[in-house]
């Protein structure tokens, strides 16, 4: 390079440097080989990561060979606003994208090699659900979702059924293997996949398929991943293949924050790092940008009986700040009643300005239930985070079944909704009929209804209306290849809707008319989503569609099932939080409430049938109870209040409970002070008094 150009690249790079720390600095210019980032909670990993893109690029590596992986829609839609903002337009080429969407992508590429069309169905836990129901023999729900957990479980250890089979500890795991693989021969009837699969399948697809890996490992010069502590050992072995000996990644990740180990989730992934790459590069960010030093000091505390695999300690500027709270209660209706005066408190003294500065922490969903009657009491605003997702709703499965379809004519599960939503004079016993003729010419569902021997076992008149239906799909396929652009799009789906009378469906399935009411807005504002997206005006979450394309209306409809919500609904309310210490991860508010931290429930303690204290690898179940814990005292800025309370409801019965260990763990300091409710009341009482009085008018 020449003394003009290294002048040149010094000028890029010290503005990109600028606002960030020495140990970001160091992370974001180390790129020429494995990298560890250990990012302490708040401590600006997003922004190491999404400067890194930004420092690729200057270096000379092309935009579309750069990959950064995270768990989320939301965390890869805020990472690809902040790389547009580093590199403008050159951000859109770089992969950003969740795992689940990036497997999505490797398998609509080269899914062929492993006998998958490129229109291949994701399938919705509800189409896994009757999928499993089928193939077990069982009309019941709860043991088809037993079998779901099992299966996803080895799935997400690389197992398939004979391995599972293989290995199974009892009859009933033995049998749930078998039922695996008869689930495995339908979804590969189906031409359909699991979310599990779009992990499991690229592995495999990498693994077995010499020219596919190397083309994979080519095509991306450096990968890097966000939350690695939250990758599952399929997972791990996949990175590995992606980024071949040469080791081109950047994992960052906070083994202290690792509290996913109930859904496969493992610390022997950064145990595994330095092993599998001996030239690691190690650095840890210990600067929080986020809590007062009296909250971080009660979180390292917490933590600090964990073992550790890369020891840390987290250090603010931000200064002392409020000391943290323990606010000890009668019975979790008068712990509501203490944290809900507390916010009011609060907003009173002027700290919290608006209520979407308040969260309300906790371990488990049942317990939402008090503090929601406590708010509504107060007239207080709140939300539940992880409420229903938009696509959860039945209208909106309902719509995205007849996509499924139109993308794949092959995803049985979609074509047994469409045919039968709305009802088309096609009844159970055409449809059973349908499915052994199916099943014995090994025929898709949509296959067979165009079969010459069909009328063998059908009427001609069903067939008929068989044959109707098929031509229908074939025809709304066809003219959704065909469609591109918001209004035509728009247009389209409102003429589909009117042909199906879906509309005079949801009146006459709804006894209350403005349930229905509110069912057919869903419809509308769900089609106004697709076609923006077909107009190419609006970000997919997803990572597969680009602002900038237009797309036609098919190519729309396979990034579905990707979404689990439709972010740009999700509007910046002022509310209350409530939500639950796994479902506040990554988040963070100015004023925080840990609430029912008592022993049983933080940590929790599960129970058997018998009622007595599972002890199955009770050392590591601790350890990521108190990771929990240090989650939720790392999500608070501000302020922080840890309650509990004497007494709780088990059951029908009301039972004497114990602070949790981690609140003495937390060592406060003697500037702590334990909040007595009646002189609480008393000064609250008096300050809306004085406040009153001042809001007068002088006579």
């Amino acid at each position: 390079m020449s003394s003009t150009g290294a002048l040149s690249q010094v000028g890029i790079i010290r503005p990109l440097m600028s606002g960030l720390n020495l140990a970001q600095q160091e992370a974001v210019n180390y790129m020429h080989g494995p990298c560890l980032v250990l990012a302490g909670a708040g401590s600006g990993k997003t922004r190491v990561i999404t400067h890194k893109v930004a420092r690729l690029i200057q270096s000379g590596m092309e935009p579309r060979r750069i990959a950064a992986i995270t768990f989320t829609n939301k965390a890869a839609a805020e990472m690809r606003e902040r790389a547009k903002s580093l590199v403008g337009r050159e951000a859109k080429e770089v992969v950003i994208c969740t795992f689940h969407a990036l497997g999505v992508r490797m398998m609509r590429q080269d899914g062929a090699a492993l006998g998958l069309k490129p229109q291949f169905s994701i399938l919705d836990t509800d189409d896994v659900t009757s999928i499993l129901k089928d193939a077990g023999g069982t009309t019941d729900a709860a043991t088809a979702r037993q079998w779901q957990w099992a299966i996803s479980t080895w799935k997400n250890q690389g197992l398939n059924a004979a391995q599972a089979e293989a290995q199974a500890r009892d009859d009933n795991e033995r049998v749930t293997a078998r039922i695996m693989a008869r689930y495995e021969e339908r979804l590969t009837a189906y031409q359909s996949v699991d979310f599990d699969d779009l992990i499991g399948l690229p592995l495999k697809l990498l693994r077995d398929h010499a020219d596919v890996r190397e083309k994979w490992q080519q095509g991306l010069g450096h990968v890097l991943v966000d939350e690695y502590q939250d990758t599952n050992a399929t997972q791990y072995e996949l990175l590995k293949l992606l980024v071949g000996e040469r080791g081109r990644i950047t994992a960052v990740g906070d083994d202290d924050q690792s509290i996913y180990g109930w859904r496969g989730a493992t610390l022997d992934n950064l145990r595994k790092l330095p092993q599998d790459y001996p030239t690691l590069k190690v650095v840890k960010l210990e600067q929080n940008y986020r809590s007062t030093s009296a909250i971080l000091r009660a979180a390292n505390n917490v933590i600090q009986p964990n073992p550790k695999l890369f020891p840390k300690t987290l250090f603010s500027e931000l200064g002392e700040g409020e000391p943290v709270r323990i606010v000890d209660c009668d019975n979790e209706e008068h712990e509501a009643e203490r944290i809900v005066a507390r916010i009011q408190s609060i907003r009173a003294n002027g700290m919290g300005k608006d209520w979407k500065d308040f969260a309300v922490l906790y371990r488990a969903n049942h317990q939402a239930r008090v503090f929601e009657q406590a708010l509504r009491k107060a007239q207080i605003p709140y939300k539940v985070s992880g409420g229903q997702s938009f696509f959860d709703r039945a209208e909106i499965r309902d719509l995205c079944a007849w996509l499924r379809l139109w993308v794949n004519n092959d995803d049985d599960p979609a074509f047994l909704r469409s045919v039968t939503t709305p009802k088309r004079g096609i009844g159970h016993q055409t449809l059973q009929a349908l499915g052994t003729f199916a099943s014995k010419y090994k025929l898709s569902l949509f296959e067979a209804l165009f079969s010459s021997s069909l009328g063998s076992v059908l009427p001609a008149r069903t067939v008929g209306s068989l044959h109707e239906f098929g031509r229908y799909v074939n025809d709304l396929e066809f003219r959704a290849r065909h469609t591109t652009g918001a209004e035509d799009a728009r247009a389209f789906l409102g003429d589909w809707l009117k042909d199906i009378g879906y509309e005079k469906h949801l009146y006459d399935s709804e006894d209350n008319e403005k349930l229905a009411a509110s069912r057919w807005t869903n419809v509308m504002e769900f089609c106004d989503w697709m076609a923006q997206r077909c107009g190419g005006q609006i970000d997919d979450t997803a990572g597969v569609t680009l602002a900038s394309e237009k797309k036609n209306l098919l190519e729309v409809a396979q990034t579905i099932s990707l979404l689990s919500t439709i972010s740009e609904r999700e509007q910046d309310q002022n509310v209350v939080t409530l939500s639950t210490l796994h479902a506040s991860k990554g988040l963070e508010w100015p004023h925080v409430v840990l609430a029912g931290c008592v022993e049983g429930l933080l940590p929790f303690k599960p129970e058997d049938e018998a009622g007595k204290i599972v002890d199955e690898s009770v050392v590591q179940r601790l350890q990521e109870e108190r990771r929990l814990m240090y989650v939720g005292i790392t999500r608070a800025q501000r302020s922080l209040a840890v309650s509990w309370s004497r007494k709780r409801k088990k059951g029908r019965e009301m039972v004497a409970a114990m602070p949790s260990r981690f609140i003495a763990e937390m060592a406060l300091d003697k500037s702590t002070v334990k909040e007595d409710p009646r002189e609480k009341l008393k000064a609250l009482r008096a300050e809306f008094a004085a406040r009153k009085a001042a809001a007068q008018p002088a006579t």
